[in-house]
């Protein structure tokens, strides 16, 4: 078993490693608590269940990321690309999410209580839900 920085090293460095260690290791429990993974490209990176609550991902590349059942509470997600990332059923409570671009993420059963977005995410997140508003006439 991998402490947290080595998990954190190989994250950072190789993320098909990563995601090879992830399988051979059963997905077992994974914390990334308050780990800095700022900037940091994780395009792909399988982070499913994978405790990340506070930790700091701005601008990170999470695109095509496996984060479905992560906890994500409090993370800082400002301005990080989760285009096309799995966030189903993910914590995103009381998380930044603020800049971070959101189209064709997997938003389905997603805690939002408390996280920040901006009013321009607001659309996108209704068109990734396919949430339609009725306009009255």
């Amino acid at each position: 078993m991998k402490t947290k920085e080595e998990l954190i090293q190989l994250l950072k460095t190789n993320v098909s490693e990563f995601n090879e260690y992830r399988y051979k290791t059963n997905y077992e429990y994974i914390n990334l608590r308050w780990a800095n993974l700022s900037e940091a490209n994780l395009s792909g990176a399988d982070l499913s269940y994978a405790d990340l609550s506070g930790a700091d991902l701005r601008e990170a590349n999470l695109s095509e990321a496996n984060l479905s059942e992560a906890n994500l509470s409090k993370a800082d997600l400002s301005y990080a690309d989760l285009s096309g990332a799995d966030l189903s059923y993910a914590d995103l409570s009381k998380a930044n999410l603020s800049g971070a671009d959101l189209r064709g993420a997997d938003l389905r059963g997603a805690d939002l209580y408390g996280a920040t977005i901006n009013e321009s995410q607001i659309q996108t997140m209704l068109d990734v839900l396919n949430f339609k508003i009725r306009e009255d006439k």
